[in-house]
């Protein structure tokens, strides 16, 4: 039975899950939204999978402050195999050195283990079997849109029949470009091992952590910085698809794309722990974006490389995660209208134009770029959309949505008046202040007690938590101290919380929201309540997996993960409360 015991492994073009068994249950070529030709994880037979005889026990970690993961076999008879897994990333001639590879290693480290050794990728969503073409030392694996070789030393007689073996010497394998390595397989990746470790002990070195936590922080930008597609500066929203927000849902969507509401918090985190790279090349992304819009509608999420046709359709030769499909290829959200998104655009890039960090900063051309964004925010800020949430058949004026509109107006403002553009300034503070005005009078419920999901409603939604951090209202407001008050009491349960607990598309959710109970957490702080604050953040941490990583949503009773993963969101949310609610280092030494 497949389950979220996953760790993660990738260079900034592609990635892959691996289980504590050591097999690959997912991996996606030559990029993260590609094919999947190890599908396990949904039930396919693309396989890269390892046996071990008498197995007896298996323990997974990653190298210290490295994307680098180890899985250890220990067989009842005492022998040992430890497998090195990783994506080659380093600086190579003045370049970042990330090709769409994979590199394995097997060490024995006890004993005469025997082992099993399986390559069996497919494609067409599970519709097809990759035919092996056998070298002496590789195996290729050819078809019209997808080509790739395994180079290894280990017997390529039986990793193609899946005959088991002594493994009796170390072993490595290159999955990568077809072509032929200029070494010898293991010299190779022992070399690109060693230099890929020393760049993400390098860059974890670069980030400012917080004094508490760091190692869970430092997981999560690794994790984080793992998920952005570097060649053109889109962030995933997570790395598989399909996986269930609780048994049975339906509730199975696509996360291999880049929602700029996601991409936007993932930018801010990282930005929070000095990791401005992803802030520069996000940065292109969405300019891109910015001008294919020409002042009119943004799409809620495109593609890594920017497509906007995401249509949604069904691999039906997949069976899903545990069975529970239906395994699901696009996503619908890019037809939405998502007013959001129109604050996130301007939010995701405004610290650039301040940061005297960055090699280029932005300047009058590009706000004059984004002014119509900002209009287009003011234009639509009272109207319906889909909402944060992505209802597929309802739609109400979202106050999360409206205040984004609002953020885009209020930093337009601040841009301008940076850039001593004070007319400006002037007149985007007067489409801020409107909006803010509309909000406070249209989505304070009194009888609630609360900011309520929409104007003139009663239902309650964690989303509108976020109000305090982006500056919409100061958290010792007493009408902002209340609502925390009220979702803490309604949709939380134990130290879990829900999105919302009303019934939308697919009935009532079963599963709480992880990113949700970060936002609890942080308001709780802000409110004064920061001995509770650093209680639920503990438990969000225990609800990790063994590697640290979290997935969408979680069982509020067994504690179960369910839902893609690793998701940004939650990623996020384990930098932003531990750099709130942390000790200040000057204090703690």
């Amino acid at each position: 039975m497949s389950g979220l015991d996953l760790g993660i492994v990738g260079n900034g073009t592609i990635a892959a899950l691996i289980n504590s068994r050591g097999d690959y249950q997912w991996a996606c070529l030559p990029r993260f939204d590609g094919q999947p030709v190890f599908n396990q994880l949904l039930g396919g037979g693309g396989a890269f999978s390892v046996w071990m005889e008498d197995l007896a026990s298996r323990t997974q970690s990653y190298d210290h402050n490295s994307a680098i993961l180890r899985t250890r076999l220990e067989s009842r008879d005492g022998a040992v195999v430890e497998i090195v897994d990783f994506a080659p990333r380093f600086e190579n001639q003045g370049r970042m050195f990330r090709p769409a590879a994979l590199v394995r290693r097997f060490r024995v480290l006890a004993g005469t283990p025997r082992m099993r050794i399986t390559l069996t990728p497919e494609t067409d969503w599970g519709g097809r079997k990759l035919k092996p073409v056998r070298g002496v030392n590789h195996v290729r694996f050819i078809d019209e849109e997808l080509g790739f070789r395994v180079t290894t030393d280990a017997p390529v007689s039986y990793i193609l029949s899946g005959t088991s073996f002594i493994l009796d010497r170390e072993a490595a394998f290159i999955l990568g470009a077809d072509e032929s390595l200029s070494d010898h397989p293991e010299v190779i990746a022992r070399d690109w091992e060693e230099r890929t470790r020393l760049y993400w002990k390098r860059w974890a070195r670069s980030l400012a952590v917080p004094f508490e936590w760091q190692q869970a922080v430092i997981r999560a930008a690794i994790t984080l910085k793992l998920c952005v597609y570097e060649e053109t500066g889109g962030i995933v929203a997570a790395l598989t698809t399909s996986v269930p927000e609780h048994e049975g849902s339906e509730r199975n969507w696509d996360y291999r794309y880049c929602w700029i509401r996601d991409a936007y918090f993932t930018v801010t985190a990282l930005n929070r722990l000095s990791g401005m790279g992803t802030l520069e090349h996000y940065m292109r992304w969405v300019r891109n974006i910015v001008a294919q819009s020409k002042g009119g509608h943004i799409q809620p999420v495109y593609g890594i490389g920017l497509e906007a046709d995401l249509t949604e359709d069904f691999a039906k030769q997949l069976p899903g995660y545990r069975g529970m499909g239906p395994v699901r290829v696009g996503n619908q959200a890019a037809e939405h209208v998502q007013h959001d998104v129109y604050g996130q655009v301007v939010l995701g890039v405004a610290q650039s134009f301040f940061d005297t960090r960055l090699m280029k900063r932005p300047g009058l051309a590009e706000f004059e770029q984004l002014e119509p964004v900002g209009e287009r925010a003011f234009a639509v800020h009272d109207t319906p959309d889909a909402g944060i949430w992505e209802f597929r058949t309802i739609a109400h004026v979202h106050t999360s949505s409206a205040i984004m509109c609002w953020a885009a107006c209020d930093r337009l403002s601040k841009i301008a008046a940076h850039l001593g553009l004070l007319a400006r300034a002037d007149y985007w503070r007067e489409r801020a202040d409107i909006i803010r005005g509309t909000i406070l009078e249209k989505a304070w419920n009194e009888e609630v007690g609360a900011f309520t999901a929409a104007f003139g409603g009663e239902d309650l939604d964690a989303s509108v938590l976020l109000m305090a951090e982006i500056g919409f209202i100061e958290a010792d407001d007493p009408r902002y101290i209340s609502t925390v008050q009220v979702i803490n009491r309604d949709l939380r349960e134990g130290d879990h919380v829900y999105r919302y607990k009303v019934t939308d598309d697919f009935g009532k959710p079963k599963t709480a929201f992880t990113a949700c109970t970060f936002w609890l957490v942080d308001a709780l702080y802000r409110i004064g309540e920061a001995e509770e604050a650093r209680r639920v953040f503990e438990a969000l941490l225990a609800a990790r997996n063994h590697l640290g990583l979290l997935s969408e949503d979680v069982d509020t009773e067994t504690g179960e993960l369910w839902g893609n993963f690793p998701q940004t969101y939650c990623m996020v949310g384990i930098i932003n409360s531990a750099a709130l609610l942390s000790r200040s280092w000057g204090e703690s030494i």
